[in-house]
């Protein structure tokens, strides 16, 4: 890794200049565990493999760039969240870092539940047949066709983010001669370490309801004054690609405190608590994240401390893994086209996508791994930048890396841990047409969502 820099953004204090490089690894073939997928390893001719098919063969039948998820890795992971939480906690697949019809039936297979910020999300969770009480719709600007569609469908839990939408979704409800099951989520002023974009808990951001000037509590007087919600407990989030719990302890120590103002105001123990998610992953060697055992038992010891020091029983515990499942379990495979060397400097390498696909380096600084993956290489290694084929000086895919100087055009390389976001905010910059989401699984490979076309993108235009 070139700099000091958080996987999702650079620390507030600590990114070391340009130009800082960290040294080559000492062997450019080894495809790292902690960042590749479990089934991802190099053949006998070095050819990259996943789930028992080598990137030349998928290369060739779907095309470069596509993200090619591997299926057991994804549902392995669900099931250590689900296990690790146990039978009297819930886990909620953040459906934000991707999406799709066949994604939806193996969280339901794999028994964990759903979180929806959209229209689009929950049209695709009911599509591929989630049962509406295992989904929880999120958002901190719900349209009122999206609150009418959630609450007829009967959605398990609203999570409230406004004084609007308390009386929006009460309304609504009562309207549709129902009563919602709801959540209101809370900013309680911790200032996870991460990027300025993804952090959620402070006050000076658009998500929540702070805790401070009393405004939580005052969400609280109001939701259980209406007849058409059911309030079921506090929501926290503090943000993303977090590798510590200690800002869970501050956020969890806080919405205790409202659990308790709220028993002493109103007679009434909320009977769950939702800590979110943003628990980060491996994209790059230097990258510790933690086990989803060892997250639980973080998580579920700082939350019964809490209440046993404030005489509350013990709130039913949510969390919203998204990233953390679907992250690690995906690369993009792209084709090398330009190498152009830059003397004393680095050597860009162009591939054939770029920031349609992966806007994240420019977003938020990101940082990636790549290797070549369709050969071994003994070549030395050279500093390189892998660039996208975008009409943006900014469209880098990794800003600093090492691969083998007889890269040439052709080589197929792959970026790891492309899983979470990357296909959700692909966009048709330039026209790009968006790659295709490849699982592939027991020597099987299929499109669970396809790579668009010209026809797509006219389809679209009306003239």
């Amino acid at each position: 890794m070139s700099r000091s820099a958080h996987p999702a953004g650079p620390r507030h204090a600590d990114v070391l200049p340009e130009g800082h490089y960290a040294a080559p690894p000492t062997d450019l073939n080894q495809l790292d565990p902690r960042v590749w997928s479990r089934t991802v390893s190099r053949n006998a001719d070095g050819v990259a493999t996943v789930g028992g098919i080598d990137v030349k063969t998928l290369a060739e039948e779907f095309g470069t760039p596509g993200y090619f998820l591997d299926e057991a890795d994804f549902r392995a992971r669900c099931r250590a969240w689900r296990e690790a939480f146990g039978e009297d906690a819930d886990v909620f697949y953040a459906g934000k870092a991707f999406l799709s019809r066949a994604v939806v039936r193996w969280l339901n297979e794999e028994g964990l539940n759903l979180d929806v910020c959209s229209g689009g999300e929950l049209a695709t969770a009911l599509a591929a047949g989630m049962p509406a009480e295992r989904i929880a719709l999120h958002g901190n600007n719900k349209t009122t066709a999206e609150i009418e569609r959630a609450v007829g469908a009967g959605v398990g839990r609203i999570v409230l983010d406004s004084f609007q939408e308390i009386a929006r979704v009460a309304h609504i409800a009562q309207r549709l001669g129902t009563r919602q099951r709801v959540q209101i989520r809370v900013t309680v002023g911790v200032e996870a370490h991460t990027h300025e974009f993804i952090a959620t808990a402070h006050e000076d951001q658009k998500f929540g309801i702070p805790l401070a000037g009393g405004l939580a509590a005052e969400a609280v007087r109001r939701a259980l004054k209406l007849d058409g919600l059911e309030l079921i407990g506090i929501h926290s989030h503090i943000g993303s690609q977090i590798f510590d719990t200690s800002g869970f302890e501050v956020a969890a120590h806080r919405v205790v405190g409202l659990l308790t103002e709220i028993r002493d105001e109103h007679g009434v123990e909320l009977p769950e608590i939702d800590l979110g998610g943003g628990l980060g992953i491996a994209y790059t060697s230097e990258d510790d994240p933690r086990e989803p055992q060892e997250i639980a038992k973080a998580l579920r010891d700082i939350v019964h401390r809490e209440c046993e020091t404030a005489g509350l029983a013990v709130p039913r515990l949510s969390v919203e893994p998204g990233r953390a499942i679907v992250g690690p379990t995906t690369f993009t495979l792209y084709e090398v086209g330009t190498v152009k060397e830059l003397p004393a400097l680095r050597t860009y390498v162009s591939v054939d996508g770029g920031m349609s696909d992966n806007i994240r380096t420019a977003l938020y600084d990101a940082e990636y791994s790549v290797a070549l993956v369709s050969r071994s290489s003994t070549a030395e290694p050279m500093l390189s930048r892998v660039v996208g084929k975008h009409c943006e000086s900014g469209d880098i895919v990794v800003r600093d890396a090492f691969l083998p100087a007889d890269l040439a055009p052709g080589d197929l390389i792959a970026v790891p841990a492309t899983g979470a976001y990357c296909r959700s905010m692909a966009s048709n910059y330039n026209h790009a047409l968006r790659p295709p989401v490849v699982a592939v699984g027991d020597g099987r490979a299929r499109e669970i969502v396809r790579r668009e076309t010209e026809e797509d993108l006219l389809r679209l235009d009306v003239g």
